[in-house]
């Protein structure tokens, strides 16, 4: 069986390491940015099945930016948004997102809608 690919977008490292420790125990391969580098140019070297992508990237950037930006080229790459701030889920731009994730230690939520989005990928 071919492995599927998530890529982890969140400018703490942290996080990252987090979600990458978690998710290849179970069974993904994973790649992660810090959404410094171009997205799309993410997309194209990595190929991922699924784009976990973190709303707040810094300062200056913002993962609904960047979400716009995946959309422009990929309709039907499933994004998974993942944020401390629950207050986004009603921001026009997240409407262009599969799953909204509001950010645990617990990643049961996160995991699950993985899974969703890999079914109906």
């Amino acid at each position: 069986m071919n492995q599927r690919k998530i890529l982890v977008v969140d400018d703490e490292k942290h996080i990252r390491l987090l979600y990458q420790e978690e998710l290849q125990a179970e069974g993904y391969a994973v790649a992660t940015s810090d959404g410094v580098e171009d997205i799309l140019e993410t997309l194209a070297r990595e190929a991922p099945d699924v784009v976990i992508l973190d709303i707040k990237l810094g300062p200056n950037r913002s993962g609904l930016d960047l979400l716009q930006q995946i959309r422009s080229q990929e309709q039907n790459l499933p994004v998974i948004l993942c944020t401390a701030y629950d207050s986004f889920q009603h921001d026009l731009k997240s409407i262009a997102a599969d799953y909204y994730v509001v950010k645990a230690v617990d990643l049961t939520e996160l995991k699950s809608k993985i899974s969703a989005a890999l079914k109906t990928a």
